[in-house]
């Protein structure tokens, strides 16, 4: 099913932005495409709710929909992280967050937070970052960057996979199918896709597709 998105930008150096959508009375799956970045996803089913914190995503698998519910997610920038919840302990996975008697606000390092709305979501994040619940290692972007960082090998490796719980090389991969897949969809040609993505041939091209986003340069580029 095709989803209807609502977004709203943040400026904050540690969390991009927030969405929300809704599904209809079909429900059914869609496929999740690989994403380095942790978020924050709220569910409302039936009159139940639900808070995750969602961890990178190293390949694309099948996700459940389930039929007319409310999603809200809070996207953290790459490299933001939860000092008192090892990333590497999400990666391809998530942890539920216990609710509050009433539902009306959850556990998060020991306090109670009102769950937020996507009208709120600003004054959500300023409060998570104000509270020093969540961070961003400044060796990330020098990474990143390809800067020096000025520290070891072995401490930036370390550092690294405590703030991303992933590899720089794992995270390169991620990113540049993604951008391949944007591409795609914005209707630029196979082979103009895989000169500007860097790869070597198109084979190269599918198998990286097929394996993060779960989909072929011609599905994506909508080629029947």
């Amino acid at each position: 099913m095709d989803f209807q998105f609502d977004y709203q930008m943040f400026e904050s150096p540690l969390v991009g932005f927030a969405w929300q959508t809704w599904s209809d009375a079909r429900g059914g799956s869609f496929m999740s495409a690989a994403a380095a970045q942790c978020e924050m996803v709220i569910t409302r089913y039936r009159g139940e709710l639900t808070v995750h914190l969602r961890g990178p995503e190293t390949k694309a698998s099948p996700a459940p929909i389930p039929e007319e519910a409310e999603f809200l997610g809070i996207t953290f920038k790459l490299g933001t992280f939860m000092p008192h919840l090892p990333t590497e302990t999400l990666v391809d996975g998530d942890a539920l967050l216990p609710l509050t008697a009433g539902e009306r606000a959850f556990w998060l390092n020991g306090s109670a937070w009102e769950v937020p709305t996507f009208d709120n979501a600003d004054v959500f994040v300023r409060r998570l970052e104000r509270q020093g619940l969540i961070a961003r290692d400044p060796v990330v972007d020098a990474a990143l960057a390809g800067r020096a960082a000025g520290v070891s090998p072995r401490s930036l490796q370390r550092r690294f996979l405590r703030a991303t719980g992933l590899t720089h090389g794992a995270i390169a991969q991620i990113e540049r199918a993604r951008e391949a897949m944007t591409l795609l969809q914005r209707g630029r040609s196979i082979l103009d896709v895989v000169a500007q993505a860097g790869y070597a041939d198109q084979p190269h091209l599918t198998r990286s597709l097929k394996y993060y986003v779960g989909h072929t340069p011609a599905q994506l580029a909508g080629v029947k």
